[in-house]
């Protein structure tokens, strides 16, 4: 494992981290509290991210960043789903 792929990882996991109150909020008060356009956005870059982090072989950083787009997901499926 290069250092970069360490950064990476441990960014995304800090990312990750604080995305999880939010989902599970989503989930117990049925309420999709995000802006659409930043949750779908938010997703589709970090789905982009992942490969680019799977191409240059930054495995770890790829897997974490692959868990924070399905989190910003399932806050895109809240969102259209609770509509607030």
């Amino acid at each position: 494992m290069v250092w970069p792929d360490i950064v990476l990882t441990l960014a995304n996991l800090i990312f990750t981290y604080a995305l999880i109150p939010q989902v599970y909020e989503g989930f117990k008060t049925k309420r999709g509290a995000i802006v659409l356009q930043t949750c779908i956005l938010s997703s589709l870059g970090l789905f982009t991210s992942c490969i680019a982090f799977f191409s240059l072989g930054l495995n770890f950083s790829g897997i974490i960043c692959n868990i924070n787009a399905i989190l910003w997901t399932t806050l895109t499926f809240q969102r259209l789903i609770f509509k607030e």
